[in-house]
């Protein structure tokens, strides 16, 4: 049978023909003991490498920025963070920076007394007087207004801040987790963000790497929505075919894990049998400037866009033949030292694509 299953044996699931999903991680499965959420998903080494830090920085007080492209997971590890941390206990508050009217940003992040602008009939507490204790994730740093990055410089520096309107200095006890869809390099610069704010932000830095880079995760985290989502559907929908499956290794992802998960679900919704088949996948064509491969100088953009080319198309067929370099270099049509030269270069791990024999 093609369809997804559990064997009773060690629980590894089975998503169509495809292949074998390579086991869970087991520092993935405390965490997501520890965390009670089960949305921390994949084994690629870059990822994990990123991930085994949550444990270390949930211990300590330090500020955290996350690096990575729009739906690739940096809420979700904020939110671990906290929940694995001595604040567990207290309020976690998210803020999106870039979807506040610039107007309402310091109201929002310090509040106001009454009578501090028109309108302003009472006091309002703002979101760090209310996370007190806590962690305040601010999503998309780079678009906080210049003022009020000094103002959040401030706070960082002495744990105090002034409500609009008031003449009086508060005091609190936050935690500051600041994510970007910046890389380093850009931030910085200085350009949208204060190099002395992204220097105080930046004690620590997670980057969670796009789903690009992460190709052997697909049918894992495929798998993961699949069994999310099912229950959707009239139909009992248990697997992903194998043409299925090459598709969604084939596809560029600009939206990243979000993206994944959306596809799967409207997958789950519209199917008509008892797993997803390739027509059942609606996957639109990147829109224009989303995760650019082509910019900058020709040299790096061509030496970028052919590293991702090589990663991506080993990892895909080491996932269709199950980690079997033979059978993966001869659908290559190279030859097998040639191929393992090439998934040496890429530092590819061919174990977590290989299915355990009982």
């Amino acid at each position: 049978m093609g369809d997804a299953k559990r064997d009773g044996r060690d629980g590894r699931a089975q998503v169509g023909n495809a292949g074998t999903v390579p086991p869970e991680d087991p520092l993935l499965r405390r965490l997501r003991e520890g965390f009670g959420r089960d949305q921390l998903v994949g084994n690629d080494h870059g990822f994990l490498k990123e991930i085994r830090k949550i444990p270390v920085v949930a211990n300590s007080d330090a500020s955290v920025l996350l690096c990575g492209e729009t739906g690739t997971g940096k809420e979700v590890c904020a939110r671990a963070i906290h929940a694995l941390s001595v604040r567990s206990r207290a309020p976690f508050f998210a803020i999106n920076c870039g979807a506040m009217p610039l107007e309402l940003v310091e109201n929002e992040l310090f509040g106001h007394e009454s009578q501090a602008y028109t309108g302003a009939a009472t006091d309002r507490a703002g979101v760090l007087a209310m996370a007190q204790g806590g962690t305040l994730f601010l999503d998309e740093i780079d678009s906080l207004p210049a003022v009020s990055q000094v103002k959040l410089l401030r706070f960082l520096q002495e744990r105090e801040y002034r409500p609009l309107g008031s003449t009086s200095v508060r005091k609190a006890d936050v935690r500051v987790l600041a994510a970007t869809n910046l890389g380093p390099e850009d931030l910085a610069g200085g350009t949208s963000l204060r190099r002395d704010l992204y220097y105080r932000l930046n004690v620590v830095s997670l980057r969670l790497p796009p789903l690009r880079e992460r190709r052997g995760d697909i049918p894992l985290l495929a798998e993961h929505f699949l069994s999310c989502w099912r229950v959707r559907s009239p139909v009992r929908v248990e697997g992903i075919s194998p043409s299925a499956l090459e598709r969604l290794l084939s596809h560029a992802w600009p939206g990243n894990i979000r993206e994944l998960e959306h596809v799967i679900e409207r997958a789950v919704v519209f199917a008509s049998s008892s797993r997803i088949e390739s027509d059942d996948l609606d996957l639109p064509f990147a829109p224009p400037g989303a995760s650019d491969p082509y910019s900058g100088p020709f040299r790096n953009a061509k030496a970028r866009v052919v590293h991702e080319f090589e990663r991506g198309y080993i990892e895909r067929l080491l996932v269709v033949h199950r980690g079997n370099i033979s059978q993966a270099a001869s659908q290559a049509r190279k030859n097998r030292r040639a191929f393992f030269e090439l998934i040496r270069k890429h530092s590819i791990d061919v174990s977590r694509y290989r299915e355990t024999l009982a």
